[in-house]
C-alpha cells in the first residue's frame, strides 16, 4: 500500500519514514495502557457492563468464544466524553474454522450524561408554562371552610353538568340519586355500577393471558462466570509506537517475485506464467509487515486496512476497477476506503469506518503454548466501525451500551497462488 506524502514524515537523516498507522506490539511486561489487551480474559468498563452473552456466541456451534484483543479505543479528540472499548473474539472449536460467523467484534460506549430536562429558549419565561394561581383573596374562602362556592361569575346557571361542587346548580338538570330533588328535574339516572373484577379476571385477563402467544425471550443473556468459558490465550500487555519504513529498502529485500523470476529464463511466456502464479497483493503484504516484523495489529481509525488478498469478498470491499482510459489496473483505496462498501451500522445506519486489524504475528504469541500445527488459518482480521461511535439503543445515558461491529476476516486460502 503506496504512502501519502500526507501521511508520513522523514527524519532529519532521511533514513526512514513513518506513517499514520499506529502498531502494536505484544509484551509480557507491563505498559501505560492497563486495559488493552492480547488474549486473555475479556474485563469490562466496571462490574455491571459486561454485555449480553449472545453477542460473544460462536453462529455456527452457538458457543462462547474465545478473546483475541481487547483495546481502550477512547478518542477524546474525536468523541468528547465518550468511554469506548472495542473487542474481537474467535471461536476455538476445529469444526468452525474459516467459516463466517466465528470471528465477532463487539463495541461498548459509555455516552456522557446530559443536563435533565429541555433548556428553555431565551425569551421564554421559565414561568410561562405552569398554570396560573388564582387570587388568594378569591380562594380565602375556600381555603378556609372547605367551600365549594367558585369565583367564576361566569359560570352558566343553565349548565347541564352534573358536578354536585358546582357553585349554581342548574335546576332543571338532572341530579345525583344521592341529592334533593327538584320538583321540576326528571327522575335521576341511575349511575352505572363499578365492574366485577372477579369477573375481569376471569374473562378478558385470564383469556388474554391463554389466547396470546408466548413473549419472546430476553435475547440479554447474562455473561457466564470464568468456569463456564472456553481456556484463554495467554494474555498480553500491549506496546504501542507509530509505524516506520525504509523509504529505500535494501537489495536484500526484493520481493519474491524479483527473486524467483530471476532464473526462470527470458522468455516472455515463461515470465508471465510465473507471474500469473504470484498474488502481488499477498507480496506488499508481507513486505509491508517484514519492515515491522513483531507486530500483532495495525490501528488508523478512517485509514486503509492492509489487505492480505484483493480477490475474495473483503478484499473486494476495498478495491474498485479504475475506470479512467489512461489505465485498468484494479487500484487500492487508500483513504477513500469506501465507509460505503462496509455495511453500514445497523444501530444508527451511519457509515462505517476502518479502526483497527490483527496481523498474524498475533497468532505466533497467541498459540505459542499449542502443539501442532492446526491453529488459526487467517491472514487478517480487519474491524469496521461505527464512523460517529453510536451508543445502543436504549441504552441510558451513563450506562455502557453494546453494539456488534463488521469483522472482514481474509482467510489463508485466499491468498494461494493464481487467486490475484
Amino acid at each position: 500500500m503506496a504512502l501519502n506524502d500526507s501521511d508520513s514524515s522523514d527524519d532529519e537523516s532521511g533514513s526512514f519514514t513513518t506513517t499514520n498507522v499506529m502498531l502494536g506490539y505484544a509484551s509480557k511486561e507491563p505498559t501505560d495502557d492497563t486495559f488493552s489487551q492480547l488474549g486473555g480474559y475479556a474485563t469490562w468498563p466496571d462490574d455491571t457492563s459486561a454485555p449480553s452473552a449472545e453477542l460473544v456466541k460462536c453462529k455456527i456451534c452457538n458457543s462462547m468464544m474465545t478473546l483475541l484483543l481487547q483495546l481502550n479505543g477512547d478518542m477524546p479528540e474525536k468523541f468528547p466524553g465518550h468511554e469506548r472499548k472495542v473487542y474481537i473474539f474467535s471461536c476455538k472449536r476445529k469444526a468452525c474454522r474459516k467459516k463466517e460467523g466465528t470471528i465477532r467484534a463487539i463495541r461498548g460506549t459509555r455516552l456522557p450524561r446530559t443536563s435533565p430536562g429541555k433548556p428553555k429558549a431565551n425569551n421564554e419565561s421559565p414561568m410561562q408554562n405552569e398554570p396560573k394561581q388564582a387570587p388568594a383573596s378569591a380562594n380565602i374562602g375556600n381555603n378556609l371552610f372547605n367551600s365549594t362556592f367558585s369565583s367564576n361569575p361566569n359560570q352558566n346557571p343553565f349548565s347541564t353538568s352534573t358536578n354536585p361542587h358546582s357553585p349554581i346548580a342548574n335546576p332543571f338538570a338532572p341530579r345525583p340519586a344521592n341529592s334533593i330533588a327538584s320538583p321540576f328535574s326528571p327522575p335521576a339516572a341511575k349511575l352505572p355500577q363499578p365492574p366485577n373484577n372477579d369477573f375481569l379476571a376471569t374473562t378478558f385477563a385470564q383469556k388474554a393471558r391463554i389466547s396470546s402467544p408466548p413473549s419472546q425471550e430476553d435475547p440479554k443473556k447474562p455473561w457466564p462466570p470464568q468456569s463456564d468459558l472456553p481456556q484463554p490465550y495467554p494474555s498480553y500487555h500491549l506496546d504501542a509506537d507509530y509505524e516506520t519504513l525504509d523509504p529505500t529498502p535494501p537489495t536484500s529485500s526484493k520481493t519474491a517475485m524479483d527473486i524467483d523470476t530471476e532464473g526462470v529464463g527470458s522468455r516472455d511466456d515463461e515470465k508471465d506464467a510465473f507471474e500469473s502464479t504470484i498474488d502481488k497483493t499477498f507480496q506488499r503484504f508481507a513486505d509491508r509487515l517484514a519492515q515491522n516484523p513483531e507486530q500483532v495489529l495495525r490501528y488508523e481509525f478512517g485509514g486503509a486496512p492492509l489487505l492480505y488478498s484483493k480477490s475474495d469478498l473483503v478484499g473486494r470491499l476495498f478495491t474498485h476497477q479504475q475506470s479512467a482510459s489512461t489505465s485498468n489496473k484494479i487500484t487500492t483505496i487508500a483513504h477513500e476506503m469506501g465507509s460505503n462498501r462496509i455495511p453500514r451500522c445497523p444501530n444508527c445506519s451511519s457509515s462505517r469506518v476502518f479502526e483497527l486489524q490483527l496481523v498474524p504475528q498475533a497468532i505466533a504469541e497467541l498459540e505459542v503454548e499449542e502443539e501442532g500445527l492446526e491453529g488459526m488459518e487467517w491472514g487478517t482480521i480487519i474491524l469496521g466501525v461505527c464512523e460517529k461511535d453510536c451508543g445502543e439503543r436504549g441504552a441510558e445515558a451513563g450506562e455502557v451500551g453494546w453494539v456488534e461491529e463488521w469483522v472482514g476476516v481474509q482467510w489463508e486460502e485466499d491468498a494461494k497462488p493464481g487467486k490475484s
